[in-house]
């Protein structure tokens, strides 16, 4: 058993979304395949994987240093011998070899990626979710096959109003999801609380329904006016106000914000998690903490950032993991986290989860009998991702 070849092609997402900081416009995302000599249904097993959205696709990192250390490594010392499968743990050290301690977003994307796709393969070679494969080795008996799904919406764009706004979000309600969240920071605190309190009417006026996402865009001027407007409303979660690295200001913040904060998609190692626990206020009783695993080493890197959570009094349900894609999906059902994002409609062929995926008062149940990660039923994605293996 070994990995024969791997890779990678960048797509462009072309896309006029834009949050507090950034559009997409110009955005790409790497697409990466894992080809290995396991044979099933009389083809090479594939594993295959994709960066999330909201960082550049990194193939150059991969192709310099991540694929070259897998591909040059003694195929013996990759494998699982007890499963007789990939070892995820081993190819994870493989191609950490070499790499200096900190700067870890030079590597984790590039490597959580090429990880992801390494966990397709697994899957698909034990013929099982890649939920179940999760599960079995990191939290035996605990997999959530029905998952809570909110939507990651409320996006600006040019010309988008409050009706289109509201148009957007009551689209959302429409498909079954019941928790939605949507952007602040991209327009006035006046304008953005009458775009806030447009979407509680259509909610329920329940403030736990909706929660806020500022992508670390607010001054801390305005990062506290915010907090000081928004907490009337005790919403879901206010997300990212500012630089996700600034621990004291978030601190400071959530002296004064009582409602649960949210942060953690723009940290990228279990090292940066652990510190923002230690020194960023974060209350383990109702705050939410936001890795987005496939930018972040991938699946063997949550589950140690999980341990070092609990030691420091959190469980596995304060790490909801950030991206709406069949990646974060399966390892929070894997590992029995609380809720997963969801992006219908919003990234093209890389939003969302399976084709025929649907959710029911806000649940998506998982297909038991669909192998690894299933994007053979993501139609136009598989599309790019047969044609990247088959080249």
């Amino acid at each position: 058993m070994r990995i024969t070849d791997i890779r990678e092609t960048a797509i462009p997402l072309n896309l006029n979304l834009r949050n507090a900081v950034f559009d997409f416009s110009q955005m790409t995302t790497s697409v990466v395949a894992v080809i290995t000599d396991v044979i099933r249904d009389g083809k090479p097993v594939v594993g295959y994987a994709f960066n999330s959205t909201g960082r550049y696709a990194c193939g150059a990192q991969m192709r310099a240093r991540f694929i070259p250390r897998i591909l040059d490594a003694d195929p013996d010392s990759l494998i699982d011998e007890e499963r007789d499968n990939l070892d995820p743990e081993k190819i994870l050290a493989v191609m950490m070899q070499g790499e200096k301690p900190g700067g870890h977003s030079d590597r984790s994307v590039g490597i959580g990626t090429i990880e992801f796709a390494v966990w397709d393969a697994i899957a698909k070679i034990e013929e099982k979710p890649a939920f179940r494969s999760i599960e079995a080795r990191y939290n035996p008996g605990g997999a959530k096959p029905k998952m809570f799904v909110y939507v990651g919406g409320g996006w600006y764009a040019p010309g988008k109003g409050t009706p289109k706004l509201l148009d957007e979000m009551r689209g959302y309600l429409d498909m079954g999801y019941t928790q939605l969240k949507m952007k602040i920071g991209g327009a006035s605190v006046a304008e953005d609380m009458s775009r806030l309190e447009a979407v509680l009417k259509l909610v329920g006026d329940d403030g736990w329904n909706l929660a806020v996402d500022a992508n670390c865009g607010l001054t801390r001027e305005a990062a506290f006016e915010y907090a000081r407007a928004m907490t009337p409303y005790n919403l879901r979660w206010y997300e990212e106000a500012t630089d996700p690295l600034d621990y004291g200001l978030l601190a400071e913040l959530a002296e004064v914000y009582k409602p649960p904060l949210a942060t953690g998609e723009n940290l990228f190692s279990t090292q940066d998690v652990q510190n923002l626990v230690r020194f960023g206020g974060m209350r383990a009783d109702h705050d939410v903490l936001q890795t987005d695993p496939p930018q972040s080493y991938g699946v063997v890197a949550v589950t140690r950032t999980i341990r070092m959570l609990k030691e420091h009094g959190w469980t596995e349900n304060g790490l909801m993991p950030h991206g709406g894609n069949q990646m974060s999906l399966h390892i929070a059902a894997g590992l029995g986290m609380l809720l997963c994002e969801s992006y219908p409609n919003t990234f093209g062929m890389f939003s969302d989860f399976a084709d025929d995926a649907e959710v029911v008062d806000g649940y998506l149940t998982l297909d038991e009998d669909r192998p690894g990660i299933g994007f053979e039923a993501q139609a136009d994605l598989y599309k790019v991702m047969s044609e990247l293996s088959s080249a």
